[in-house]
Order: structure tokens, then C-alpha cells, then sequence
């Protein structure tokens, strides 16, 4: 997987915004404006993803491209290479276990409105 791939497969899910609020160099994806995954553009090579702590230990032990999230809590994020061993399947599921914590953290509400335009 590739920015490029990786970005396309974030903004097929339903309520996905892209933006750069902190800088020029790292692109976020939100949904209900909370952010499930980051990715510098200079490198492109990983992504950071919010992980339910005990599978983000589990993947990170499996997994020598999965570490503990660069410049995140390092307990709810973990750092994923694509240039490694790690399927496209493997990356898409951290990708949409991420997508999933945080719909599921949102006002239910707002994640009735954002099942509701899938």
C-alpha cells in the first residue's frame, strides 16, 4: 500500500474528512471531526492508528512493522510500517479497527447520521 492507496481507502469510509491542521507534511483522517489516522507525506512509508491497547500489545509483539505510535499515547497508538511484511489485508483491518474505536466513540447521534450516508 501506497499515501495514494492508503488515502483512497480512508475516504471510501462513510464521515471521512482529510485535512493537514498541524503542518504542510502530515495528512489526518477524521470521522465526526475526532482523528483515526495520520500520515507524513515526507516518509509515506507509515501511518499512526488508534488500537484497542490490548490488540495494539498483541500486533506489536506479532508484527516487527507495528510499534508504539511516534508522537502519540503510546498506551491507544501504534505506528505502522507498509513497507515491510504486513498484507494489504493486515493494514486495511488496522486501518478499519481504528475507523471503528472512534465511530463508536461518537455521540450516537452523529454515528446514526454517518451509518446513515454509507
Amino acid at each position: 500500500m501506497n499515501v495514494e492507496e492508503l488515502r483512497d481507502y480512508c475516504l471510501q469510509k462513510s464521515g471521512v474528512t482529510e485535512g493537514m491542521p498541524f503542518d504542510n507534511n502530515t495528512l489526518v483522517f477524521k470521522v465526526g471531526n475526532k482523528i483515526f489516522l495520520l500520515i507524513g507525506l515526507d516518509t509515506g512509508n507509515r501511518f499512526n492508528v488508534k488500537c484497542d491497547p490490548e490488540l495494539a500489545i498483541e500486533l506489536r509483539d506479532r508484527h516487527m512493522e507495528v510499534i508504539p505510535g511516534f508522537h502519540m499515547n503510546k498506551v491507544h497508538w501504534n505506528t505502522v510500517y507498509m513497507d515491510g511484511n504486513l498484507t494489504h489485508r493486515q493494514l486495511c483491518e488496522m486501518i478499519d479497527h481504528s475507523y471503528f474505536l472512534i465511530l463508536k466513540s461518537l455521540p450516537k447521534a452523529l454515528q446514526a447520521e454517518i451509518n446513515h450516508t454509507k
